[in-house]
């Protein structure tokens, strides 16, 4: 089967099972933080808590981004991320296990959290730059336009089967159910002949790649511009998704009553 135009990179067989295994994952991972927010609600009722779990969750990508990035140029991007995705299975599932056994306390959930964070810290440098070698050169945008696409997707889909699993059975299902999407993505990296290796042409340093990368998007307007706004963007959608479930006429009350439904 050939793909038309617009969705070309699927062509690729290799780049065809990694972007069905993240579409999948991806609608997981929407629905977890959902839960998770859900959760954090029902065992604290408070609004400082829940953001807490969200600075928990994101501070290691805020503060190890640019490190995980050199090092994910530097090491086989598909050993990588069997590595994070392996982890972050069992992240879900073991906060799946503690909410099913009736043990889940607020301070395991921020646990999670922040081993969430260290994983995704690697695991999405690593996994943004594999998409580049799973399609030749010429499909490469195509290929990137394709992987956002999924994501905005999720965004939509996640969170609405989120809803119906906790209004239906709970909390639990959604971490269960994202866990087990994991487990699709694995399956598509251990499919593909793929590894990923690093690019380097020189014996230089991480910190000299790091130095590299900032003066380069820091001389290059147009990349510093996109730069400025996606962190302007990220901070204001972060905070809203934190902070939502907390506003006028949704506590954790209102939605203890929900779920009764």
């Amino acid at each position: 089967m050939t793909f038309p135009s617009g969705l070309r990179a699927l062509n690729h067989r290799n780049f065809r099972r990694f972007f069905i295994g993240q579409a999948v994952s991806l609608v997981g991972t929407w629905m977890q933080s959902v839960a998770q927010s859900w959760l954090v609600l029902q065992l604290t009722d408070s609004a400082f808590k829940l953001g807490l779990i969200g600075a928990l969750q994101f501070a290691p990508v805020l503060a190890f981004a640019v490190l995980a990035g050199a090092l994910a140029d530097r090491l086989p991007k598909r050993r990588v991320l069997l590595g994070t995705q392996t982890l972050l299975a069992t992240q879900a599932l073991t906060l799946a296990a503690l909410v099913w056994s009736g043990h889940v306390r607020f301070w395991h959930v921020g646990l999670l959290a922040l081993v969430l964070g260290f994983a995704n810290a690697l695991d999405m440098p690593a996994r943004q730059s594999f998409v580049a070698d799973l399609v030749v050169k010429e499909d490469v945008v195509n290929a990137v336009a394709l992987n956002s696409a999924a994501f905005n997707a999720a965004r939509i889909v996640g969170p609405a089967v989120a809803g119906l699993l906790i209004a239906r059975v709970g909390v639990a299902p959604a971490f269960v159910l994202n866990g087990l999407s994991f487990l699709v993505v694995i399956a598509a990296l251990l499919a593909t002949n793929v590894q990923g290796h690093s690019r380097r042409t020189g014996p230089t340093t991480i910190l000299e790649e790091i130095r590299e990368g900032l003066a380069y998007a820091r001389h290059t307007p147009r990349i510093r511009f996109i730069l400025s706004v996606l962190l302007v963007v990220s901070s204001a959608s972060s905070t809203s998704a934190s902070w939502f479930p907390c506003w006028p006429g949704t506590s954790s009350t209102r939605a203890r009553r929900a779920s009764a439904f």
